[in-house]
């Protein structure tokens, strides 16, 4: 579980984070969605350690990251994976090296037993016959599985994700979606997504936290997005042409219940 409470973060003077709060449970994927320049990225990177925010703390699993040790920390930065937004492997290595890379940094694995894992992970993505191919041979639905094999061959605790959908195709995007979820709950990880994809908030959004200029608009599920009366969310979640056919059909769903009575 991650714990952030009344997060404040500044650049040059001008407030970015005002006073987040927010829980981030186990076994449950949690989108952060919000316009650009909402704070959603700079949240995600106080959260991995990248800022310090002036006030307020962050927690992992009731341990404030600010009174962490050196030592502790760079533990806990084991326990991260990270899939980022342009999936960020080493075009010049092969999968098994870019999804191994981890593995050498911080273990003191053989060889035989950082093949195992890799093969155990790679098989977990759907990619069991990936391993002598470089990036640029993968699309890009192959690469972001390689990218999601990368950031759980350490077995994480929390995995973060920053637009894991970006330059995908709907159909390909609902694909490393549902892999996400399933990671999610198989390894019962605190899931983490910056995502401006509302067809990711319909497919796995367990938990939907809302920001507006650095502030925590709104928080709930993908069931309560329909329902909600918050108008900052509701013209935000609306302009994809997705909700927007949702939205129809469930005004005409109403209507016939209505007539029927």
């Amino acid at each position: 579980m991650i714990e952030v409470r009344n997060v404040y973060k500044e650049f040059d003077g001008v407030p970015i984070l005002k006073g987040i709060d927010a829980t981030f449970e186990n076994g449950k994927t949690s989108l952060v969605i919000g316009t650009s320049g909402s704070g959603k990225t700079v949240l995600l990177k106080c959260m991995l350690g990248l800022f310090r925010p002036e006030r307020g703390s962050i927690s992992y699993d009731g341990q404030k990251y600010k009174e962490m040790s050196v030592d502790q920390r760079l533990l806990l930065r084991q326990e991260i994976g990270m899939v980022f937004q342009g999936s960020a492997l080493f075009d010049s290595s092969t999968v098994r090296d870019n999804v191994m890379f981890p593995l050498k940094m911080f273990t003191r694995q053989s060889v035989n037993e950082m093949k195992a894992r890799v093969d155990e992970v790679l098989d977990r993505v759907n990619l069991p016959d990936a391993h002598n191919k470089y990036p640029a041979e993968l699309s890009g639905g192959m690469q972001k599985r390689v990218a999601i094999a990368r950031a759980i061959v350490m077995n994480p605790k929390y995995l973060f994700c920053d637009e894991p959908n970006s330059g995908l195709d709907p159909k390909t995007s609902t694909v490393i979606d549902n892999l996400i979820q399933e990671i999610t709950k198989d390894y019962n990880i605190t899931t983490i997504i910056n995502s401006h994809d509302m067809n990711s908030v319909m497919e796995i959004g367990e938990k939907i936290i809302f920001l507006k200029n650095g502030v925590k608009e709104w928080e709930g599920t993908s069931h309560d997005v329909f329902r909600t009366d918050n108008e900052a969310l509701t013209d935000f979640v609306y302009s994809s042409n997705l909700f927007q056919k949702v939205r129809k059909a469930q005004l005409a769903e109403a209507a016939r219940d209505q007539h029927q009575k």
